[in-house]
């Protein structure tokens, strides 16, 4: 069952983006902001934003407190299914799979950044 979406009151055509349709642009992001926002992803996305080696998924497994094996490989999937991130498993024993920021994840962690100093400055 579909809901009927009510229409927030605009007033006097003041937030205008010029050539974007904000509805389709909401659309379009809904699958990139989800993800953003889930449970471990920004704990995930800073510590490769400061490094260009790679990390390794028992690197990160060391570094997150608190957030549990199946929640990073999951996270970890969404990123690399999103091109956030690059995925590159090594035949080695025992295995080793890397991974490091695409230059969609660098722009994405350099947006969020720029957000955070803003909820930095504005914050009581």
């Amino acid at each position: 069952m579909e809901t009927k979406r009510k229409k927030l009151p605009v007033i006097s055509n003041k937030c205008e983006f010029d050539g974007y349709d904000v509805s389709k642009l909401l659309r379009e992001t809904s699958t990139i902001r989800d993800l953003i926002t889930k449970r471990a992803t920004l704990e995930i996305l800073f510590p490769l934003c400061c490094t260009t080696e790679p990390v390794r998924h028992k690197q990160f497994k060391k570094s997150l407190t608190g957030i549990s094996s199946k929640t990073l490989s999951t996270r970890l999937s969404e990123l690399v299914s999103e091109g956030i991130l690059t995925r590159e498993t090594f035949a080695e024993v025992p295995p080793r799979v890397e991974y490091r920021l695409t230059q969609k994840g660098q722009e994405l962690i350099e947006s969020i950044t720029d957000l955070l100093n803003w909820m930095k400055k504005w914050s009581k």
